[in-house]
Parts: structure tokens; C-alpha cells; sequence
């Protein structure tokens, strides 16, 4: 991979965290996986094929920015889905409740 895609590598997966923020605050959880996908994707481009020397000059500092941007909005991603996650966990953990009761003492 030569260094300009390299750059356009972590662009495309900087845009796509960004709208993974969009559809997080919209409460889009489907489309938030979907994004993380293609991130996810993105990823493993650059595990396999970027090159094993640094970037020197504006790439670098564009990586840098790119990197950044991905962070920022990673951060807030986090902040909102915490709570919904939370909220699915304890839905989980009421369900299997609920099933060990009727499961121990029959439904009533």
C-alpha cells in the first residue's frame, strides 16, 4: 500500500466513525453496527497491507488528524451507547430471571 492510501485508508475510516456518531445520537443502532463493520474492514486493509515504515511529513500529520477524529468521536460513540447498553443488559438479565422463576415454579 503506498503512503497516499495509507492516508485515504484512515480518511474513509474516520468518515465512517463519524457517521457511526451520527447514527448513535439518532439512536441507530442498526446502522452503528453496520458502520463499525466497514470500519472493522477498513482495519484489517491496514493490518495486512501498510507499509512497516512511518509516514514522514503531511501524511503523517494528516494520519495524526485522522487518528484524532477517529478518538474524538470513538469517545463520544462510548459515551452514548454506555447507557443503552446498560439499559439492554439489565433487559437480558430480567429475561433470564424471569425464565429461572417460571422454569422453577411454573407460570402462573
Amino acid at each position: 500500500m503506498m503512503p497516499l492510501e495509507v492516508v485515504n485508508t484512515y480518511a474513509r475510516m474516520a468518515d465512517l466513525t463519524e457517521r457511526m456518531l451520527a447514527a448513535a445520537r439518532e439512536g441507530d443502532w442498526d446502522q452503528l453496527v453496520a458502520l463499525e463493520q466497514q470500519v472493522a474492514t477498513q482495519a484489517r486493509r491496514l493490518q495486512q497491507d501498510e507499509p512497516r515504515e512511518p509516514l514522514q511529513g503531511e501524511l503523517r500529520d494528516r494520519k495524526v488528524e485522522l487518528i484524532r477524529r477517529m478518538l474524538i468521536a470513538d469517545r463520544e460513540i462510548r459515551d452514548l451507547t454506555m447507557p443503552w447498553m446498560a439499559k439492554l443488559s439489565a433487559l437480558i438479565s430480567s429475561t433470564g430471571t424471569e425464565r429461572r422463576l417460571v422454569n422453577a415454579y411454573g407460570s402462573v
